[in-house]
């Protein structure tokens, strides 16, 4: 189903009178399915038609998991229906449970207000004079409210008059950008600022990394993060970059390949006949691949040389969650490294990682 056909489908036959086992509840519950391949690999994507009742605003949320997993915390992207199912927004908002909880409903709507208008100020200057400040979702008290209160950006459909197909992910893919950014210039005003951030990131559980069975085994780590040491080193893995091993781990067996993970430091492994790939994963933060690659090019060479004998030296993969562009996918052509990247339609890839089964015969590198 298309992005239009989904917003849709959901403005135009949600019923909340009728409870949530409704075919359109069920739409969207099941939003993963229809948004995956819509935004960047790691994202959790969660749809809700409420619980027990009908929901007053049916939602979709894209969340960062080294964020938030949660609409009860954290900042996130989201599609908001409004209460009389005439308009959608695609917002990026608050969560509220928590501030509720902390200065009861009034007094956290108001700190959210001021959290989300500091952060609009702050990214004034990245082009977003066309996107809309305050959103209206209907008359109810409740959730709702704590939304509006909530918004930092917007952009409003209405469900009779949606854009094509290409402005809606066009504007998806915007609004998951400025997620970033936003989570950037939240945190410069936590430091910077008194009395203006007032809701806390809620941080993932740490476990380490020791030394585990050498036997090829995939097993991908939970979404947690986790920090592993090597040669004095300490690298944070985040959860968005768990997702994306675990994923492509999947995908490579499905394609007839071993695939393993527990061969610490080593993200991923994997053999197919005489072909044994040491894989990086590697997550692009908000578009820009530069230290992404330099870091795969870096922790490559140096897996390859110290945990391999020079007389058996490994096929080399950097993968990626989105594309790295053409400029970068042949530097690591150049030095011997096949790229790998998550697209809407599946795993693209540079020539050699086409070539060696490692990325779609219909996704092509550029």
């Amino acid at each position: 189903m298309t992005l239009r056909g989904f917003l849709h489908q959901v403005g135009t036959t949600y019923d909340r009178s009728a409870g949530t086992s409704t075919p359109t509840a069920q739409l969207l519950r099941d939003a993963r399915s229809h948004f995956a391949g819509r935004v960047h690999a790691g994202y959790r994507i969660v749809g809700s038609p409420g619980r027990g009742a009908g929901a007053l605003c049916p939602w979709v949320a894209f969340f960062d998991p080294d964020e938030t997993e949660s609409a009860q915390n954290g900042m996130y992207v989201v599609y908001l229906f409004a209460e009389d199912m005439r308009t959608v927004s695609l917002s990026l908002n608050h969560g509220v449970t928590e501030l509720h909880k902390k200065y009861k409903t009034k007094e956290g709507n108001r700190k959210l207000a001021v959290e989300a208008g500091a952060i609009r100020e702050a990214l004034a200057s990245r082009g977003v004079s066309d996107l809309e400040p305050t959103i209206d979702l209907g008359g109810h008290a409740g959730l709702p409210r704590s939304y509006e209160h909530g918004n930092v950006f917007a952009r409003t459909y209405t469900i009779a008059e949606l854009p094509d197909e290409a402005t809606l992910r066009g504007d998806l893919r915007r609004f998951i950008d400025l997620y970033q950014d936003a989570l950037a210039a939240r945190e410069r005003l936590r430091q910077t600022t008194r009395d203006v951030i007032s809701t806390v990131r809620v941080e993932g559980t740490w476990t380490h990394d020791r030394g585990r069975d050498e036997l090829l085994h995939f097993a991908p780590k939970s979404d947690a993060e986790y920090v592993q040491t090597i040669t004095s080193r300490t690298t944070v893995k985040t959860k968005r970059h768990e997702t994306l091993v675990r994923e492509y781990g999947n995908h490579l067996i499905a394609r007839g390949f071993e695939a393993g993970t527990n061969v610490h430091p080593r993200d991923l492994v994997a053999r197919r006949a005489a072909a044994h790939w040491l894989i990086e994963a590697k997550v692009v933060q908000k578009g820009n691949a530069t230290n992404a690659v330099r870091e795969a090019l870096g922790q490559l060479a140096t897996y390859s040389f110290l945990l391999y004998p020079t007389t058996e030296q490994p096929m080399q993969l950097a993968l990626f969650t989105e594309d790295i562009g053409d400029v970068y996918m042949r530097l690591l052509e150049h030095h011997g490294i096949a790229s790998v990247w998550r697209t809407p339609a599946g795993w693209s890839g540079s020539p050699s990682a086409v070539a060696a089964g490692l990325a779609d015969p219909s996704e092509p590198a550029p």
